[in-house]
């Protein structure tokens, strides 16, 4: 099968690239070249998505079995691609996400729950935000046709090349050694994917034209949030360089919470904290009958975190410290992680 990846080098992306290589297919990505390099026995293909001439020229001449769109975040983008795309190719997948859904993270969704009411000509350009993925469903069912196109509502995904700075950013503060505040729920169930099983079911319903719609992540439970940060530590050992180990010191959700200087943002400053509210009641909560039926398998979390470990070590030191303990690659921030000193605030104060 001929497959064309819209993105293909980053993260989720390169596990589509990889998992398409692995079974035989032949590969086209399209993107900028910029962030990474592609795979090896991919046909790359340099462009901007959201330039149509650059869209044309990549057409032109062309015809593939199936596109899978990784990294549209604007609807004006889908609209772009599937536009040119409806009669380059027979199938397009639009991998879109949990935050499609309005009801999501307060509440248990399904692949029938309401989506976010952004329309499909939404101006490009918009500011970052969860309704855009609902707008550029709409904007590929719209322009390339619902009998030809699947949705993928991804849950969070984590493993090797990880850019989202969850899974990575534990591993790396387990590595640190030393107190490591644990927050909220240690027995909070939790639905965490990794990246390569959800691109191996991509290719496996791509390849079978799959059309319609599947929440695609683990089943609640596949790993509660204390074995998570337990199985962190554990793949990661002892720090080389003398430092005591880490160790969790678990601190309940409501002093963490509490108004103050010291306040900590669930999900940012400590990755995948999901605190007890009810405005996040619903975030490991989707429903997963439909994929489980279709095929999805997910592996065990430990083998996941091993082997992200392993990437990190082999990737080395990529990111630059800033002054307040933060570390961001190419002088970014990391969007990512508590403050070390206020870690260390909030450990001595509330442990």
């Amino acid at each position: 099968m001929k497959i064309l990846l819209l993105g293909g080098s980053s993260f989720l992306g390169r596990a589509f690239a990889s998992a398409a290589l692995d079974r035989g297919h032949e590969v086209t990505t399209f993107n900028r070249g910029r962030s990474h390099s592609d795979l090896a026995g991919v046909e790359a293909v340099r462009g901007e998505r959201d330039s149509a001439d650059d869209l044309a020229r990549l057409v032109e001449g062309r015809h593939w079995d199936a596109v899978v769109d990784t990294s549209a975040q604007q609807p004006a983008q889908a609209v772009i691609s599937a536009r040119l795309l409806r009669e380059h190719a027979d199938h397009y997948t639009f991998v879109s996400s949990v935050h499609a859904f309005s009801d999501w993270p307060a509440l248990a969704v399904n692949e029938d729950s309401p989506l976010h009411p952004c329309p499909a000509d939404t101006p490009p350009d918009q500011p970052p935000g969860n309704a855009l993925k609902a707008g550029c469903e709409r904007a590929v069912l719209e322009h390339f046709g619902a009998d030809r196109t699947l949705i993928l509502n991804s849950g969070l995904l984590i493993g090797p090349y990880e850019n989202g700075g969850r899974l990575p950013w534990w591993l790396e503060r387990m590595a640190r050694g030393g107190p490591v505040l644990a927050p909220g729920d240690r027995e909070r169930a939790m639905q965490v994917i990794d990246v390569r099983d959800f691109a191996a079911f991509g290719i496996e319903v791509v390849t079978a034209r799959h059309t319609g719609r599947y929440i695609t992540t683990a089943p609640t439970g596949n790993v509660t949030f204390g074995e998570f940060l337990a199985t962190c530590r554990e793949v990661v050992g002892e720090p080389s360089d003398g430092r005591p180990a880490a160790e969790l010191v678990w601190v309940e959700d409501g002093p963490l919470l509490a108004e103050g200087p010291d306040s900590v943002l669930p999900w940012l400053e400590l990755p995948l904290w999901a605190p007890d509210v009810p405005e996040m009641a619903g975030v490991w909560l989707a429903d997963t009958a439909r994929v489980q039926a279709a095929g999805l398998r997910c592996r065990p979390f430990t083998e996941t975190a091993r082997d992200t470990w392993a990437w990190l070590q082999q990737r080395g030191p990529a990111e630059d410290t800033d002054a307040d303990g933060l570390k961001g690659r190419k002088g970014a921030r990391h969007k990512n992680g508590i403050v070390p000193a206020k870690e260390q605030r909030l450990l001595a104060a509330l442990a």
